[in-house]
């Protein structure tokens, strides 16, 4: 019996261990070469992190595996500029699709007769793009499709009778291309929403058609015996969630992971053998009170919108969505400001993204493309990556990365009382050396001449490293100008300044030491008293050390920090030196990157930890709340 139970715990630790190193070997490699071979063969100027020497499964955008992850059952390229035809014998090699989205880009020539090797498919989306030709003859060969949205292509030629024989089919979208001829007898009993508006056909309706709106036969010769009203606009069913794959996980992360795991396994296997042998012998914000719940972007969208524009995505992004998915993402206003309103857009996917819809832009489609182009190439740790940008004539969108820690004037203003941390001595000087480092390189740019030309804290926020990070570069100067009265009005704005769009660097000085007296003060840069006087910062930090009670400027939430007064001093005395009212007597931003350095360098070692527990669980504040704050976001 002994024996027995030694065999049996013997078999238990070699079933645990192969599940460890499933990881490892477990890829479809036939379906990953179908997909190279793809993306090998059709125009994609939208990068993809699909690599032979990364898994499929884990790693590259837009695919989904079975759970066991023995074969690709998804694949959703939509809008990353797919153009040319559908290389053959690719995509239909992967014969347990049961998802496929191709939509939004432009793939053009005729519907690929090799997908009828796909005979697992259950959804298809095609629409938006460039298909021409006939559609297929026998749909019988997918019976298990419930979506079908063809729309917005070139088809042409007859609408097939065999859509009769799809007893799955809740979803079937054809409008918008040259179909022509009858409409046949689709007797469908699940067809829930149909659409074949915009297309040649002619005859009547079939009786068993006609229980749907008549706005779904607009704009075809049809008749139809049953008065209807317009049928609402038309919305295929949501694509499945993609999962997210992160394109900064590193094989040695992956491989931590896995060697994680097997140490786990070892341990759970050295628990199981103990017990055997022993049963033998005797048994991780604060809530901006202005937010609001839109159902979507699409909601405040212009009725004029152009609906074939398309997002342009700069290089190195490997986000995968399209104008639709965008304007119809679930969208939460963050803030609304001079330059516009600013949302947090959570997509199909599961990805989040900042969304700045712009107004009063001031310039044409060229000029607008060329700044975005500028801003979008800013590479730099220090910087906030630009992610894409729409243009049209009634909408102009921006789109970044989403900070869920929230902005420096969130965690700065946002995160007092009620026993919650201030931002400690540490945390503010590295906010201080990534901005500083941010704006010197945005200053690098266009032959050293670039401007950002709207910092403040609403528009700073905290990279992967704690450091400051800049964001809402370049806006000033597409906008139309503003009165003084307005734009002086955040306290950020050098006083030489009387039309935005013509700050210079020295004006980007001036605003970055407002930041500089922000962090030491704590208070906002105009902030009322008690009473009704309104103080501006730069004015009182400036009278208060000339009458030499310098001691009284500092944040008391720092003051529980000890040794670190000379540095605060250091700090105060850059930040008055860019704030100082002549431009040419400001430094110039690499001078100001070295001396707020240099302060770094006693900040660590003079930091005691703070005196007690609730003070250690984190020296950067991690607040639910979104991306800057409603006074403040642009």
């Amino acid at each position: 019996m002994s024996d027995k139970m030694n065999l049996w715990c013997v078999f238990s630790a070699i079933v645990l261990l192969g599940t460890c190193f499933l990881p490892i070997i477990a890829d479809p490699v036939g379906d990953k070469q179908a997909l190279l071979e793809f993306l090998d063969n059709i125009h994609h100027p939208h990068s993809l992190n699909w690599h032979e020497n990364s898994s499929v499964c884990s790693l590259w955008t837009g695919v989904t595996c079975n759970k066991d992850n023995s074969r690709v059952i998804a694949l959703r390229l939509p809008g990353i500029g797919l153009r040319g035809s559908v290389p053959p014998n690719t995509i239909s090699r992967l014969s347990a699709l049961q998802n496929l989205s191709l939509r939004s880009n432009s793939i053009s020539g005729s519907f690929p007769s090799d997908f009828s090797k796909l005979q697992n498919l259950s959804t298809l989306y095609l629409q938006f793009n460039n298909f021409s030709g006939p559609l297929p003859s026998d749909f019988s060969v997918w019976k298990s499709l419930t979506v079908t949205d063809l729309s917005n292509n070139y088809f042409n030629g007859n609408i097939p009778s065999s859509l009769s024989t799809l007893t799955r089919l809740t979803f079937l979208n054809l409008a918008n291309n040259s179909l022509s001829g009858d409409i046949p007898d689709l007797n469908i009993p699940s067809l829930q929403q149909l659409n074949l508006s915009n297309n040649n056909l002619t005859g009547s309706v079939p009786p068993s058609l006609q229980r749907f709106p008549s706005g779904a036969f607009v704009g075809n010769h049809v008749s139809s015996e049953i008065a209807l009203p317009p049928a609402p606009p038309i919305q295929p069913p949501n694509e499945q969630p993609t999962r997210r794959k992160s394109t900064k996980l590193s094989e040695h992360a992956l491989l931590a992971l896995i060697i994680g795991g097997c140490a786990l396994g070892f341990v759970v296997v050295a628990l199981l053998i103990f017990y055997c042998y022993s049963d033998k012998g005797g048994e991780e914000g604060l809530p901006v009170k202005s937010q609001k719940k839109e159902k979507s972007l699409k909601a405040g969208a212009s009725e004029s919108q152009d609906k074939n524009g398309s997002l342009v995505f700069f290089e190195g992004c490997n986000l995968v969505f399209d104008l639709e998915d965008l304007l119809r993402a679930s969208a939460e206003v963050l803030g609304k400001g001079t330059f516009g309103i600013t949302y947090k857009a959570a997509l199909e996917d599961a990805t989040t993204v900042v969304v700045k819809r712009l107004k009063e832009v001031n310039v044409g489609k060229r000029e607008f493309e060329q700044q975005m182009e500028v801003v979008g190439n800013l590479k730099h740790e220090n910087v906030t990556a630009l992610r894409a940008y729409y243009y049209s004539k009634d909408e102009k969108l921006m789109v970044y990365d989403y900070y869920g820690q929230g902005s420096v004037s969130a965690m700065l203003h946002g995160r007092r009382g009620e026993g919650k941390t201030s931002l400690d001595w540490k945390t503010r000087v590295r906010i201080a050396i990534g901005a500083a480092r941010g704006i010197a390189h945005v200053h690098t740019q266009n032959g050293g001449k670039f401007v950002h030309g709207d910092i403040k804290a609403s528009n700073i926020f905290l990279n992967p490293q704690g450091y400051g990070c800049v964001s809402d570069i370049g806006m000033a100067t597409l906008m139309s100008p503003m009165p003084p009265p307005v734009m002086r009005a955040a306290g950020y704005r050098a006083p030489e300044v009387t039309d935005s769009r013509k700050a210079t660097q020295a004006c980007d000085v001036y605003s970055f030491g407002v930041l500089l007296l922000e962090l030491l003060t704590g208070k906002s840069p105009i902030h009322a008293t008690g009473g009704d006087e309104v103080i501006h910062l730069v004015r009182w930090v400036n009278s208060v050390v000339r009458e030499e009670w310098t001691a009284e400027v500092f944040d008391v939430a720092l003051l529980r920090y000890p040794n670190i007064e000379e540095e605060m001093v250091e700090m105060l005395q850059i930040g008055m030196a860019c704030v100082v009212r002549m431009p040419e007597q400001r430094p110039k931003m690499p001078e100001v990157v070295k001396m707020v350095e240099e302060i770094q360098r006693g900040s660590t070692e003079n930091q005691p930890p703070p005196a007690n527990k609730s003070e250690t669980s984190s020296p950067t504040p991690q607040p639910t709340t979104e991306i800057g704050s409603s006074s403040a976001a642009h």
